[in-house]
């Protein structure tokens, strides 16, 4: 689900940009979507280190 999930990140950040400031201008926005897009990667990542981990250590047990 990485691409859904990126695109899910970069509209959810701009939204949110929209809502803290009406009036910000596409280069505000797009960079907004663009953090959100790589931000959503960034977490997604995260997690699956962090769940590898834990079923690393599960196994060890």
């Amino acid at each position: 689900m990485g691409l859904l999930n990126e695109v899910i990140g970069a509209v959810v950040a701009e939204e949110a940009l929209s809502k803290a400031d009406a009036d910000a201008g596409f280069l505000k926005k797009a960079m907004a979507a663009v953090a959100g897009f790589e931000g959503e990667k960034v977490l997604e990542e995260k997690l699956t280190e962090h769940q590898a981990q834990q079923v690393s250590d599960t196994d060890d047990q």
